[in-house]
């Protein structure tokens, strides 16, 4: 699918096209925060380790996949499940076992309890920090974050990127390499989002549902 160009204008009426859509969606993410079990936030950090490097699609794939195994499958199960769904199934199930045994060890899987102890920046900070949880740079750990019900945390994945580059937001649509750098291009996204006053959180998901005609998690 041809994605759309990115101006202001079409910005503007895209986001009107789907605004019904993209609230709808987010209204989803929070109610997981809001009703959803532990197991269910872990889910969707596993989903958020099958996401980097791959699509929206095959993570969804991949969690229906390995979901009777997500609290204790091994690496050669999780991997069995994983071949021929995701493009990396022995690397990703090593993330799952060792992310589970360190949040076993760390919090007794309470994943609600733990992430609401922090701050706004402290909170996606410790995710991506604490190097035993595996397969979460600053996008994957954002992705997570947005995906159970917290706002304000941008995905700086390839088709935001690629958008901003094109709006001459940012000169290079390479992902970022530190903390600050991927802070700096939050803001100029978030700078961006309060010129045209569209809702932060809705112009992410706008601009990657312009690149991918979907508006998917």
């Amino acid at each position: 699918m041809k994605s759309a160009e990115i101006t202001k204008e079409n910005i503007r009426t895209t986001h009107l096209q789907r605004v019904v859509e993209i609230r709808h969606r987010l209204r989803e993410f929070e109610d997981i925060w809001k009703a959803g079990s532990d197991l269910r936030i872990w889910e969707e950090m596993v989903f958020c380790f099958f996401t980097g490097g791959c699509s929206a699609k095959m993570g969804l794939r991949s969690v229906e996949a390995v979901r009777p195994l997500l609290l204790s499958g091994g690496s050669k199960r999780l991997s069995r499940a994983l071949t021929g769904v995701h493009r990396f199934p022995n690397a990703r199930a090593r993330y799952i076992v060792a992310s589970r045994q360190f949040l076993r060890q760390h919090c007794n899987m309470r994943l609600k309890r733990e992430l609401g102890s922090y701050g706004h920046f402290e909170r996606r900070d410790w995710l991506v920090k604490e190097k035993r949880i595996k397969g979460l740079a600053y996008k994957e750990a954002s992705h997570f974050l947005r995906n159970i019900g917290f706002k304000g945390y941008a995905i700086l994945d390839k088709h935001v990127l690629n958008c901003l580059a094109e709006l001459r937001i940012i000169d290079d649509p390479k992902p970022p390499k530190s903390r600050d750098v991927y802070l700096r291009v939050e803001k100029k996204l978030r700078d961006f989002a309060d010129q045209l006053e569209i809702d932060f959180d809705e112009m992410d998901l706008l601009l990657w549902s312009m690149k991918t005609g979907e508006i998917l998690k």
